[in-house]
């Protein structure tokens, strides 16, 4: 027996069934493993091939996954990852994306429990999102990409197998939401104008990395007509604008995702801190707008010591402070931007991909068992 069998035997993670694709996946419907789309039969020797790319112990848990709080081993990662559809070469980055998130800043217990339907976000920079040619570009919440969509729907699997994120059991979101099959993109670096996302966030150029949100889907910013950074930061500032979002109630951290057209219309202008200095002073809603029993019981709460008799005309901000807004230049040609709200209770985490002796890894190759 192999050392591999001998874990998945010990960890109570393995099962036997009929060598037949329609019979395992019948049988993982039935245990609830499935997302309900097919999964790819994970055999040992495909759950082998995944391994061959993790430098950890394969039965030593990364993270714990709520709201089951289950141990997240890469033995059982390879296993929702090779269900999904990944390549071996893309565990390196999922394995990133599970450990960011379960981070306490991000709130995942909330994120997966909630009644809201927001899902976890990432967003991949650096060399590795060209090394895995993960979509950052045009269609890039869309169909079209492998790595795209089978890293992102591995995180749900895990999310759902390993943490109980279970629909009406451990997951009560009202209405679900289609991030909750895959939500995984890369920024366009190249057409960015300003610095990406990891640089601001603190890491070095050179380095790989992922920045997890819990965040709601994309509302799309249609402006065709703005000649100005003026002129489309203010649309956007005026989309954000929102009385049902549950940011404007938390120091929340929302994302703006400016298409490339739009990045660079308002890079004419500013630099990206002023940029977000001006969506933030112009993004906000009107007291007026809210219910009685809001203003009641959230707003004269909430912000008692600027709005404690808030007339109709006062307003709540989108996002509390300008340095919380995040900014990522996402998508092809087109004058779109994006704005992404987010669960409110949470906060972003940013971590680049480093091996198992903390160098920042160069390449998914770095990894690979020798």
């Amino acid at each position: 027996m192999s050392s591999l069998a001998q874990m998945l035997q010990a960890s109570g993670a393995s099962i036997e069934a009929d060598d037949d694709f329609e019979a395992i996946n019948a049988l993982m419907r039935e245990k609830g493993w499935s997302d309900g789309l097919p999964i790819v039969p994970p055999t040992e020797a495909r759950v082998a091939a995944m391994l061959e790319y993790c430098d950890r112990p394969w039965d030593q848990p990364i993270a714990k996954i709520p709201p089951r709080w289950g141990e997240a081993t890469p033995l059982l990662l390879a296993a929702n990852a090779v269900m999904a559809g990944c390549q071996p070469r893309y565990f390196p980055l999922y394995m990133l994306a599970i450990e960011a998130m379960c981070e306490e800043p991000l709130n995942l217990y909330g994120v997966q429990a909630t009644t809201h339907l927001c899902a976890p976000l990432v967003i991949v920079n650096g060399p590795v999102a060209r090394e895995l040619d993960i979509n950052c570009g045009h269609n890039a919440f869309g169909p079209g990409h492998q790595a795209n969509a089978t890293i992102g729907r591995a995180i749900r699997l895990a999310l759902v197998n390993i943490g109980g994120a279970i629909p009406a059991l451990g997951d009560m979101s009202t209405f679900g939401s289609p991030a909750k099959y895959s939500y995984l993109v890369a920024e366009n670096e190249a057409e960015s104008p300003w610095e990406p996302l990891h640089v601001e966030r603190g890491l070095p150029l050179e380095a790989s990395a992922v920045t997890v949100i819990g965040a709601e889907c994309p509302h799309n910013v249609n402006d065709h007509e703005s000649l100005t950074a003026e002129g489309v930061l203010t649309t956007i500032a005026g989309t954000m604008g929102i009385a049902g979002v549950n940011d404007i109630y938390y120091q929340s951290h929302p994302l703006v995702i400016m298409g490339p057209e739009h990045a660079k219309m308002a890079a004419a202008g500013y630099t990206k801190a002023e940029a977000k200095r001006f969506i933030q002073q112009r993004a906000h809603v009107a007291v007026g707008k809210l219910s009685q029993e809001n203003i009641d019981r959230r707003v004269k709460i909430t912000f008692k010591d600027r709005l404690a008799n808030p007339k109709p005309d006062d307003v709540i901000y989108a996002v509390q402070r300008p340095e919380d807004l995040l900014i990522a230049v996402i998508g092809g040609a087109g004058k779109h931007s994006a704005y992404v709200p987010t669960f409110g209770a949470t906060l972003p985490v940013t971590r680049a991909l480093k091996t198992a002796d903390g160098k920042l890894a160069k390449s998914v190759e770095d990894f690979r068992r020798r």
